[in-house]
């Protein structure tokens, strides 16, 4: 396991994260403690989650995936490990967080805070993240930048006041964004910048083989600003495994839960996911490990999240720290993507 700096922190984490959004839903407390071991025990120190969690978030869950980490978090050596957890956005569709008033100004902010140190069992939480921006953005695979779709929204100098407040109070060590836009990391840099606040360290954002908009759009906003990329989704929801390909697998995440079909239901990802598979088949590699190879290799990549309902999917993953693409691979790769570019944006 190698360990990178996260932007212009003193974090240094593992290559892989280890996401955390089954726990609550689909695993156990038991399971989710026996996770966590594994991964710490292979060198992963990086750990995300979020107040939301589980996915799909709802009234009974939401929460339990902190409180799955905090109960395990507590036999820990704590100054050990980095926690990265993230506060909701405004959404209309979640009403239960703080009575569905979730905008990032500080009540929220500060009662968000609170609630996860809780939940998580710890003084401080290393890396905070807004999950998704206070203002209109096109989220999670919806169509293009509408104008008309804007709405009111918290002043970037007023979020970051209240995040330089609590990272000055010792409650999170750094601050960092989540589906960001090229105008977002540049504004939250700027103006951190020009009025002393701490700035931002990382931006997690979706990034693999079948969406590679990253690289074209933000890589250069994040390189000139030093944010680490944090690559979730690197399987897209566990299509780049290939068990997808014959049809809809019992138990799977999208059997299971409807509603990720904006993102996950495009036009030639079935095409592209098969000609990726078929090229890990040729080099004697597991889908899975090519294409978590493949953003691990990525100059702009900081460190990738996994995640994973069973162990044998968790081992699996962690071991792709062992598998290096050469150019062959890479420009296969790279043909295939030219042919069906980013089908899952």
């Amino acid at each position: 396991m190698e360990y990178k700096q996260l932007g212009d922190s003193d974090l240094l984490v593992s290559e892989i994260c280890l996401g955390t959004m089954t726990y609550g839903q689909q695993n156990t407390v038991q399971e989710a403690s026996e996770q966590l071991d594994y991964a710490v025990a292979q060198g992963v120190n990086f750990i995300d989650t979020a107040e939301m969690y589980p996915v799909p978030t709802q009234a009974e869950t939401q929460g339990k995936t902190e409180e799955y980490i905090g109960e395990w978090l507590a036999k820990q050596q704590r100054d050990k490990l980095i926690i990265a957890t993230k506060i909701a956005g405004p959404s209309s569709r979640i009403t239960w967080i703080r009575g569905g008033n979730h905008k990032i100004d500080r009540p929220n902010i500060e009662q968000a805070v609170e609630d996860s140190l809780k939940r998580l069992q710890t003084d401080y939480i290393d890396l905070y993240q807004i999950h998704w921006p206070d203002r209109y953005v096109p989220l999670f695979g919806a169509p293009n930048y509408d104008p008309s779709q804007e709405k009111d929204t918290v002043p970037i100098v007023e979020q970051l006041k209240v995040f330089a407040d609590l990272i000055k109070a010792g409650k999170i060590r750094y601050l960092g964004l989540s589906n960001e836009t090229p105008w977002g990391v540049c504004e939250f840099s700027h103006l951190a910048k020009q009025l002393g606040f701490p700035k931002v360290v990382s931006i997690q954002n979706a990034f693999s083989l079948t969406n590679q908009v990253f690289h074209t759009h933000i890589a250069e906003a994040c390189r000139f600003h030093n944010l680490g990329l944090l690559a979730y989704s690197p399987l897209a929801f566990g299509l780049l495994t290939g068990k997808y390909i014959d049809g809809m697998p019992e138990n799977s995440r999208l059997a299971l839960f409807q509603g990720f079909g904006m993102r996950y239901e495009k036009t030639n990802l079935t095409e592209a996911v098969q000609e990726y598979v078929a090229i890990a088949d040729k080099h004697g590699i597991g889908p899975a490990q090519m294409a978590l190879a493949f953003v691990r290799s990525r100059w702009f990549v900081t460190s990738t999240i996994i995640g994973a309902t069973t162990m044998e999917q968790l081992k699996e993953n962690i071991s792709s720290v062992e598998v290096n693409l050469n150019q062959d691979i890479l420009t296969e790769i790279d043909a295939v993507h030219a042919k069906y570019p980013n089908p899952t944006p």
